[in-house]
């Protein structure tokens, strides 16, 4: 039977690329955007040409309060495209970057973080914990700014630190279903997050390249299609671990 993967923010960025890369494998997805369901809607047209099915749904996943609903709205969806009650994998990759000193950083800034990096993805897989078929996979993605360190960060990197322990503690008590879960930590990668700095700032994208060992920064494509061979059954035994995937930075 055809996997079904569900992959938080995946209009755009490296979530879109795991769309896709997850769609050449031969898998079908759900697709989740904040607000430009135009590029969301892209990207199913773009999946659907391959052959597979695509459903895409709005959601913010710093609105707690909107979980609910939006269970509701993903098993009407299964329902009406893939005839199940069930998806296999979540991908718990949306989100947005602050940059701030520590001294600088506001209550404002650090609670937006908490709610989408944090909160969300709790609460988020606690809604469609019942949706998650039994041997399913879940993916959250952190960050290789919880293993090094750049000023301006810190809220950041806390908030992806959690989700790494989080991931523990979902292997150990959704064990019993037989469901994996693990986090993937990309490094610098040429992508618009933070302004896009990594990608359109050529000192910045240098400077980081000379500190990997692979000699450059990641793109999408060192990301998306790595996800989806975790998710894959070849790694069916591969649970609770934290994977970097950054060419060696900082090393």
């Amino acid at each position: 039977m055809t996997k079904i993967t569900l992959v938080t923010g995946s209009s755009r960025g490296l979530g879109r690329n795991t769309a896709l890369s997850i769609a050449r494998r031969g898998g079908d997805v759900v697709l989740t955007y904040h607000s430009r369901s135009d590029e969301a809607d892209r990207a199913v047209a773009e999946i659907q040409a391959m052959g597979r099915k695509a459903v895409a749904l709005q959601l913010d996943t710093g609105d707690v309060a909107a979980f609910a609903g939006f269970a509701d709205r993903l098993r009407t969806a299964l329902r009406g495209t893939w005839q199940r009650e069930t998806f296999d994998h979540l991908v718990n990759n949306a989100g947005h970057g602050e940059y701030a000193p520590i001294a600088e950083t506001t209550e404002a800034q650090f609670d937006g973080l908490v709610n989408v990096h944090l909160k969300g993805v709790f609460f988020l897989t606690q809604a469609l914990l019942p949706l998650i078929a039994d041997g399913g996979r879940i993916v959250n993605i952190s960050s290789g700014l919880t293993r090094f360190a750049y000023p301006g960060y810190a809220a950041y990197a806390a908030m992806k630190g959690a989700v790494e322990v989080l991931t523990l503690y979902m292997a150990k008590e959704f064990g019993a279903r037989g469901i994996a879960v693990n986090t993937v930590a990309p490094g610098a990668i040429e992508t618009d997050f933070g302004g896009g700095a990594v990608r359109d700032n050529a000192e910045i994208n240098k400077g980081l390249a000379d500190i990997t060992a692979l000699g450059r920064v990641g793109v999408p494509d060192d990301i998306g299609p790595m996800i989806a061979n975790l998710l894959s059954e070849d790694n069916r035994w591969v649970n609770a671990q934290r994977i970097e995937v950054s060419g060696g930075q900082a090393i």
